[in-house]
C-alpha cells in the first residue's frame, strides 16, 4: 500500500511540474512565469488555504478535547520553527534559516492527505476538527520564522512589540490570517458562492506556484548542493525526531489513535505550499532552492515511504 502511495504522489502534477521547472533551467529555456502573476498565485493559494481552514473551524464543535487538540497544534506550530532556526543559523544564514524553519514547523496538506488515506487503509478514524488544527497550523509557523528574521537582522536595541506587530502586519501573514477569520465567520451558502474560487481552481495555480518554483529553484540549485549534507540530514533527521516524539506523548492530549497519528504526521510534514508562498512575498532573499527541495525532494518521499507506518507502530505498540 505504501508503495502504491508513493508512486501516486510522485507521480502528481504538482511536483512533476515543479520538476519541469528545474530541468527548464538546465536547459537554459526562456520559460518563465512573470512576477507580477507569480505574486498574484502566491497571494491567492495564502487566501485559499486561510479561507478553508476558517470554513472547516466553522464546521467544528468546540468542546474542552477539541480546544486542547487546538492548543497543542498551535504549540507544536510555534515550538518547532523556534528550535530549529537555531539549528539552522550558523550554517544557512538568517534569511534561509527562518524560511527553513518556518516550512518544518507549518505542514504539507498532501502529506495530511495521504496519512488519511494510511488511517482508511487501516480501517482507523479520526475527529473531523483535525482538518482545522491542520490550517491553523499554517500561519503561527510563519510568523515565527518572520518573527525571528526580523528579530536576528535588526539590532538589539528593538522593541519586541515592533518586531511582533511587523510580523503580524506583514502581507502574507496578514491575509492567511483574515482569510481564515473570515473563512470562520462566513456561513455556508456565503461559501458557496465563492467556492468555484476558493477550492475549485486551486490545484491549477498550485501547479503554476510550482513550477514557478521550480524555476527559481533551479537557479539557485547549486547551494542546495553545496550545504547537501547538512541540508538532506536535516530533512530527515527533522522530522523523524518530531514525528516520532509527538506520536509518543500525544497519548496526554488524546487517546485517539487516528487523532494522535495525524498530530504525528503533522509535526513531521514540513510545507511546500503556503510557506513558500509567503517566503516568496516577505523574505524574497531567502533561497527556495534551499527549503522548496528539502521539503518536497527529501521529507515528504521519507514521511510517505518510512515515516507514516513508523508513527503509527509508536502509537499502536
Amino acid at each position: 500500500m505504501n508503495y502504491q502511495v508513493l508512486l501516486d504522489n510522485l507521480t502528481s502534477p504538482a511536483l512533476l511540474f515543479f520538476l519541469l521547472g528545474i530541468i527548464a533551467v538546465q536547459l537554459k529555456s526562456d520559460l518563465e512565469i512573470p512576477a507580477n502573476s507569480s505574486k498574484f498565485i502566491s497571494l491567492y493559494l495564502l487566501f485559499s488555504i486561510g479561507f478553508k481552514g476558517g470554513q472547516e473551524l466553522s464546521h467544528s464543535h468546540l468542546n474542552l478535547s477539541v480546544i486542547w487538540s487546538i492548543l497543542f497544534g498551535i504549540a507544536l506550530s510555534i515550538a518547532i520553527p523556534l528550535y530549529t532556526f537555531f539549528i539552522l543559523k550558523k550554517k544557512l544564514g538568517i534569511e534561509n534559516a527562518g524560511a527553513i524553519a518556518a516550512a518544518y514547523g507549518s505542514v504539507s496538506a498532501v502529506t495530511f492527505v495521504t496519512a488519511v488515506s494510511f488511517l482508511e487503509f487501516q480501517k482507523v478514524t479520526f475527529n473531523g476538527h483535525m482538518v482545522a488544527i491542520m490550517a491553523l497550523m499554517e500561519a503561527p509557523a510563519i510568523i515565527v520564522g518572520v518573527m525571528l528574521i526580523s528579530w536576528f537582522k535588526k539590532d538589539s536595541s528593538l522593541k519586541i512589540s515592533n518586531i511582533i506587530k511587523h510580523s503580524l502586519t506583514n502581507g502574507s501573514v496578514l491575509l492567511i490570517l483574515g482569510s481564515l477569520l473570515i473563512g470562520f465567520l462566513a456561513n455556508q451558502d456565503q461559501a458557496q458562492g465563492i467556492k468555484p474560487f476558493t477550492t475549485d481552481l486551486f490545484k491549477g495555480f498550485l501547479v503554476l506556484f510550482l513550477l514557478d518554483m521550480g524555476i527559481t529553484s533551479g537557479r539557485k540549485l547549486n547551494e542546495f548542493i553545496k550545504n547537501g549534507w547538512f541540508t538532506t540530514l536535516f530533512a530527515v533527521a527533522i522530522p523523524l525526531v518530531n514525528g516520532c516524539l509527538v506520536a509518543y506523548f500525544s497519548s496526554y492530549i488524546t487517546p485517539e489513535i487516528g487523532d494522535r497519528f495525524i498530530f504525528s504526521v503533522l509535526a513531521a510534514s514540513a510545507s511546500y505550499i503556503a510557506v513558500p508562498a509567503a517566503m516568496k512575498i516577505a523574505v524574497p532573499n531567502a533561497n527556495p532552492g534551499l527549503y522548496l527541495p528539502m521539503a518536497l525532494a527529501v521529507t515528504f518521499p521519507f514521511n510517505i515511504t518510512f515515516g507514516l507506518p513508523l508513527y503509527y507502530a509508536i502509537i499502536t505498540m
